[in-house]
């Protein structure tokens, strides 16, 4: 009669995400301006752009694999026109923002390489192409640049990344900002480089955020970014999406 299953992670409020089944857009459901402008705790940052991107709270499909597993609302970028094509200083950026005391106090042993927190989340893009991440300490900038992998045009992934800690890192028990979880439809040059190892942690450097990135997705005219569903969680497995009113 004893339970032998190893599951750490069985109770509520696990999700250190706020609204990251994209439920909430208090300031509106579309917009063509960058900060906090949709989605509420998602904010866009860009530079470069010919014609800047539509952000919006959008419906899930039915029928597809998230809409099965609860989710009805998506956070999606329309691109815009962007004639000149991808430059050096071009960047497109979604990130949420997490406070440092909220990490400071999650249970996360993140000055050691053998605990670890576990993102996950579901993106859909209209282009077929590989995409980049990262999550960025801010006390001491350490980064740790992640990829979705290949993505399927028009299809949903579910991207999962399991993530040690690192001996560099700090997290002020205070509610500055302590954690920025992004992923980038688009880096130019300036922000990137070859030498860049994915999935390991590096002191944070301007120029050497993720490997150099595929432009054909920034250069699309229309084309589309979607994620919803994104969790962060203490331990080394991604559990079920937590869901909240």
């Amino acid at each position: 009669g004893t339970c032998t299953a190893n599951i750490t992670n069985n109770l509520s409020n696990r999700n250190l995400i706020i609204n990251g089944a994209m439920q909430v857009a208090q300031r509106g459901t579309s917009s063509v301006n960058q900060g906090y402008s949709t989605v509420d705790r998602f904010l866009t940052s860009n530079a470069g752009l010919d014609e800047g991107p539509t952000r919006e709270q959008a419906d899930v499909a039915s029928g597809t694999t998230p809409y099965t597993l609860g989710f009805r609302k998506s956070f999606k970028t329309t691109n815009g026109n962007n004639t000149s094509g991808a430059n050096a200083n071009d960047y497109y950026i979604i990130r949420t923002i997490l406070e440092a005391q909220d990490i400071a106090n999650s249970g996360w042993n993140y000055t050691s390489s053998s605990s670890f927190i576990t993102l996950s989340f579901w993106v859909k893009s209209s282009v077929a192409q590989n995409f980049y991440g990262s999550i960025r300490s801010i006390d001491t900038a350490y980064i740790y640049p992640f990829e979705t992998g290949s993505l399927t045009a028009d299809t949903w992934t579910k991207v999962t990344k399991t993530i040690p800690g690192n001996s560099n890192l700090t997290f002020n028990n205070d509610n500055g900002a302590g954690l920025y979880v992004s992923i980038m439809p688009f880096f130019g040059t300036d922000y990137t480089a070859s030498t860049v190892n994915l999935n390991q942690w590096a002191a944070y450097s301007l120029s050497t955020q993720t490997p150099d990135n595929t432009s054909t997705w920034y250069t699309t005219n229309d084309a589309t970014f979607e994620i919803t569903g994104v969790q962060l969680e203490v331990g080394s497995v991604a559990t079920d999406f937590e869901h909240r009113s």
